[in-house]
């Protein structure tokens, strides 16, 4: 789905993946489920694009539903993959982790898990080998990524600034679509690490100015980065009490 002349979605509200495309290539941001292949691939043919126009893979964090079909293009294709070096064992599936899941409703629960078997969740494949960013790093990709640490979800959790995509990709920093209660709206994510300090973490993105602001599960949200941050502590403290 086209968002914007240099801007693509793939997937849907329950997962998502990006991509930036410019006249130097396109870059992908989140890899999604293994089985969102298909979506890549579809989405690249009506973009007039291929596999081959991809220059690199930049993950929002390290947890399976985002790694997908990276090490497919990494190890198929040659594309590097870059993730933030504290989360660079966890994309290599060299640490475990057992976050708490919060509230939950059946039908949401349901339909995330039965979407996730159906697009392949069941069989991703961990990468090989990642280049690791850290806080401050602008990639020498098209669109030239520009990271932002955004720890608390997981310890290597990033937010990707895109300028000429007029977006910012937050990966697990925030839901717009709860994708364990349906709860839609931007609201801290499920399965976090540390809630408190991915909260925190959010004051980072304040004074930034985009049209798009991403999430990996949810609606991309139009309505203000600063507007969602708001959003997002007033949920937290409904939580809290």
């Amino acid at each position: 789905m086209e968002l914007g002349p240099h801007l693509h979605r793939i997937g849907n509200d329950i997962v998502a993946a990006y991509l930036v495309d410019t006249p130097e290539g396109v870059t992908v941001i989140d890899a999604g489920l293994a089985g969102q292949w298909h979506d890549l691939t579809a989405e690249l043919a009506g973009m007039g694009r291929s596999v081959a126009d991809i220059r690199g893979v930049v993950l929002t964090h390290g947890d399976t539903d985002h790694l997908g079909f990276a090490e497919r293009l990494r190890r198929d294709h040659g594309v590097p993959v870059y993730v933030h070096e504290a989360d660079a064992a966890r994309a290599r599936g060299e640490v475990k982790t057992k976050p708490s899941w919060g509230p939950v409703k059946l039908g949401a629960m349901a339909s995330f898990l039965w979407y996730a078997m159906r697009k392949g969740g069941l069989r991703t494949t961990y990468l090989s080998e990642v280049i690791s960013v850290k806080d401050g790093d602008v990639l020498d990709l098209p669109g030239a990524p520009q990271v932002i640490g955004l720890p608390g979800h997981s310890p290597g959790s990033i937010a990707i600034h895109v300028p000429i995509a007029d977006a910012i990709f937050v990966g697990d920093g925030l839901t717009t679509r709860h994708v364990l209660t349906g709860q839609r709206g931007p609201q801290p994510a499920p399965f976090t690490d540390d809630p408190a300090e991915a909260l925190a973490s959010l004051s980072r993105l304040e004074h930034l100015e985009a049209k798009w602001l991403l999430p990996g599960h949810g609606t991309p949200w139009s309505g203000g980065v600063a507007e969602a941050v708001r959003a997002i502590r007033a949920v937290a403290g409904e939580q809290r009490r």
